[in-house]
């Protein structure tokens, strides 16, 4: 059983049960969010991990990437990234590698993470091809299904499938045109499959197959969006909104299937589309939850990427997105090493609350125990402050006594003024 055929019957899991607890909302509205897709809780069958809900009416969940590369293969620091965005409070990972033995590292974040953790099953079955036979074109059929079927047996909570990729998004990308073509690893490997091959995407056209593995194992279906636009000029186009009408229909079947499913996207957008963007994909999409990923809202930042994408993750947390995937300093120039991973969690959390709390309130008392229970990053709060004391225990050294909301309460305070009650 999935976590969306229980809720259509009407059982609360377990699951759902600590979802709405660390939500702070009624088992009811989860109950009823997971029946209509709305939110969706990854958890594979063979793993026993900490529920984590991502959706709408919940807070926004901040995903992790880590993985090796073809020039960098590290299994003990990529293991070391994992725990690192685990203690800084990402809510998911990603296990992305493409270099050394794929299976191993992907086994060792799987057994570390208390987390759910994601993959994306083309990259493996493109890599063990161009290792065999030299090319990605040679990937068959086969090599495409096992390898989702033995990801999904493995405990992968969540995966990233690029069954939008077909014949016709393809048409669409070639007669606009693209000044950055495509930007994603997945949609690549498609399309230049789909293009040698003359045939259709076997994701897409044999969809009912990945529904059924993914059904038996309850693995999360994160719908990629292999057209995301790789630079602001390519935002919002044709083809974009091609694979998103496709999007809309595969996540049709697969609720109808009683697989629990999100839609991925848009990568690089300016900051004026991001609402219209999540409007789209929640109309088109039957109100799936958003994946977004990035988003990158300009593209003149390379080395301060983290913070470009933290304005992004503000205004689509605030725009309704569900989920955002971090973005570290080293995007676009290399792999991240393990304080980049730290700087990505860190600037994502915190664009991500951002956005939240558009709908919340602050609390601006001088309680400096209660404002460390309540912050993001405790840890660092109180080491900046303990590095530089000041002489008075409720102030601190940048205004000193002449702390404006010192000066300000303890005047209120003191006032027996008729005037100011």
């Amino acid at each position: 059983m999935t976590q969306i055929s229980d809720a259509k019957k009407g059982i609360l899991t377990d699951e759902m049960k600590h979802v709405a607890k660390i939500e702070g909302v009624s088992e009811d509205f989860i109950l009823r969010s997971v029946a209509n897709g709305t939110i969706v809780i990854p958890g594979n069958v063979n793993r026993d991990i900490d529920a984590a809900g991502i959706g709408a009416g919940l807070r926004t969940k901040v995903n992790a990437t880590v993985g090796t590369s073809t020039d960098i293969v590290n299994f003990d620091e990529e293991v070391q990234k994992a725990q690192i965005a685990i203690d800084n409070g990402a809510d998911c990972l990603m296990e992305l590698s493409i270099g050394g033995d794929l299976d191993v590292i992907r086994n060792r974040v799987l057994d570390m993470s208390p987390l759910p953790v994601g993959s994306v099953p083309v990259y493996q079955a493109a890599i063990e091809s161009i290792r065999r036979d030299g090319s990605v074109v040679y990937m068959t059929e086969d090599d495409l299904f096992k390898t989702i079927e033995k990801q999904a047996k493995d405990g992968i909570d969540f995966m990233a499938i690029h069954s939008s990729i077909n014949i016709e998004t393809l048409t669409r990308l070639k007669r606009q045109g693209r000044v950055t073509g495509l930007v994603s690893r997945g949609g690549s490997f498609m399309s230049g499959w789909i293009v040698e091959n003359e045939e259709e995407n076997p994701l897409y056209e044999n969809f009912d197959y990945v529904l059924e593995i993914a059904k038996e194992h309850d693995v999360v279906l994160s719908l990629a969006n292999g057209m995301r636009a790789g630079s602001i000029a390519d935002s919002t186009d044709r083809a974009q909104i091609q694979e998103l009408i496709i999007l809309g229909e595969l996540i049709d079947r697969s609720r109808e299937a009683g697989v629990q499913c999100m839609i991925e996207g848009p990568g690089h957008i300016p900051i004026n589309e991001i609402p219209t963007n999540v409007m789209i994909q929640k109309k088109m999409c039957s109100n799936a939850p958003f994946y977004m990923l990035g988003p990158i809202v300009c593209d003149v930042a390379p080395g301060y990427d983290h913070i470009v994408s933290a304005i992004g993750a503000a205004s689509s947390a605030k725009a309704g997105a569900d989920f955002i995937c971090y973005v570290t300093p080293a995007e676009h120039l290399a792999l991240p090493n393990p304080d980049d991973v730290r700087e990505g969690v860190i600037a994502t959390k915190i664009g991500a609350y951002a956005g939240d709390l558009a709908t919340g309130q602050i609390d601006g008392s001088q309680d400096w125990e209660a404002q460390y229970a309540c912050a993001m990053f405790p840890e660092a709060a109180r080491a900046k402050r303990d590095q530089r004391p000041p002489e008075e225990e409720d102030t601190c050294t940048m205004c000193g006594n002449f702390c404006a909301v010192k000066i300000v309460n303890e005047w209120l305070d003191q006032s027996d003024s008729d005037l100011i009650k």
